[in-house]
């Protein structure tokens, strides 16, 4: 066999195939052999039909699979010889292929980029020395304090921080704001529709235009919409909306005593509280935590550069895609509006999916240095805890699994977060008082 290489670009390459007439001749009588033992012709048992017959009926059939097993055995025992790591499906042409003939064919094919590890131990990172604050517990005590809050009809004028139910039509220049963005219908028009008189609240400036304004009332809301304002073709234009008071509605909130603590299961006010500060520093144990992992993932693929393969590029973008149009459909985000953010979210995909393969060639290159691997037991493990978020029994889970390399995938993302647990095993962490690290952020 003979195999010559030829660089086209970075991480693709051509790579041309002749396989000797002998070898090929061989191939066949082999394929021939197996052929007259296994088919059955009318007339005769199994194995005993003649093979000149054999050869006669089944010519196209013995030359198919001989030339399907030539290419795929020549093809994968010649990158081997020449050390290619080839990514993807290779793209093959010019075959050259019959009895008595050399077998030629050429394969394009993408490889794994070839690049030096930089030093990934000792790599910096910034722990911010944020506490608990008393600020803290204040707000996570009032957002627990809003949840049980109740809502009561009153018959006043509105103030700040009541809650009105209003209808409304919005326009501008004259025209429904769907003329100007179609995906708009939300903001156009809504009936029973829930505002708390707050600057913030909705559209910015439009809840603190109802102060004064009772049940029954109607008013003329003017708008100016940000610059950066959520729907792009609406940004820094003006508009007026007519509102309908439907019901003003005052929150009244449940004093927090003791009462309230066992209304959250805790015994009294203080072991209310001490569960509240427990939760809000494992939560803040946590975002330390990621921040440096982060920190040091950054900085570790910051010090290397390296060409990419176009092919996983592309996969890993339209997977990048599919999690941003899934996120912002679960938000609500309208279609119509999405299919208007095409360009944006391709472009921020497209990013974000060459830093995907880019850290996954590191952190690959990584555990082969450092010899980290993923156990079967592990994997099985992860694989009954995910089976159980999607209620699917652990067959049923990897039968489907299965069906997208989903097994692959699941083992790549583990051994990627061994590779970081190792790389923010070994950083060096260097503490930074609270401020200091907001200020770097």
């Amino acid at each position: 066999m003979n195999v010559t290489v030829e660089n086209l670009a970075p991480c693709k390459k051509l790579v041309r195939f002749e396989l000797e007439p002998k070898a090929v001749d061989e191939a066949f009588e082999q394929m021939a052999k197996n052929f007259v033992r296994e088919v059955q012709l009318p007339g005769f048992r199994p194995g005993k039909a003649p093979k000149d017959m054999v050869l006669k009926k089944y010519e196209k059939e013995i030359s198919d699979e001989v030339k399907k097993k030539l290419i795929n055995d020549t093809f994968r025992q010649g990158v081997k010889d020449q050390k290619i790591e080839v990514v993807g499906v290779p793209d093959l042409e010019e075959i050259q292929f019959a009895r008595g003939q050399s077998l030629q064919f050429a394969a394009t094919v993408e490889t794994a980029p070839e690049f030096e590890l930089p030093e990934y131990r000792g790599v910096p990172a910034d722990r911010d020395m944020a506490t608990v604050t008393e600020q803290d517990m204040e707000r996570a005590l009032s957002a627990l304090q809003g949840q049980q809050g109740k809502f009561e009809k009153v018959d006043r004028p509105v103030k700040q921080g009541d809650y009105v139910v209003v209808n409304y039509t919005g326009t501008s220049e004259g025209k429904p704001l769907t003329e100007i963005a179609p995906a708009a219908r939300g903001l156009t028009e809504q009936k029973a529709f829930w505002v708390e008189v707050k600057p913030d609240s909705f559209i910015p400036g439009f809840a603190m235009q109802l102060e004064g304004a009772k049940a029954g009332d109607k008013r003329t809301v003017n708008i100016d919409f940000p610059q950066d304002f959520v729907t792009p073709q609406l940004a820094s234009k003006k508009a007026v909306y007519d509102v309908e008071v439907v019901e003003v509605k005052e929150r009244n909130l449940p004093t927090i005593d003791d009462a309230f603590a066992k209304s959250f299961g805790a015994e009294n006010l203080e072991k209310l509280r001490e569960g509240v500060r427990s939760d809000l520093q494992n939560e803040l144990n946590l975002r330390q935590k990621r921040s440096i992992r982060n920190q040091v993932v950054k900085s570790l693929l910051d010090k290397v550069t390296f060409d990419l393969p176009e092919t996983q590029v592309q996969h890993e973008t339209r997977n990048v895609v599919y999690e941003i149009v899934a996120e912002n459909q679960k938000r609500g985000v309208p279609k119509e509006l999405i299919d208007q953010q095409k360009e944006e979210i391709f472009n921020a995909s497209s990013g974000t999916a060459k830093e995907r393969v880019k850290a996954a060639y590191v952190f690959q290159k990584i555990a082969e240095k450092e010899g980290i691997r993923v156990s079967s037991e592990e994997l099985n493990t992860r694989i009954i805890a995910l089976a159980q978020n999607y209620q699917m029994t652990p067959q049923k889970f990897v039968q489907e699994l299965e069906k997208r390399d989903g097994l692959t995938e699941i083992h790549q993302q583990m051994l990627h977060e061994k590779v970081v647990d190792y790389l923010q095993e070994h950083a060096k962490i260097q503490d930074v008082p609270a401020k200091e690290q907001e200020q770097k952020a």
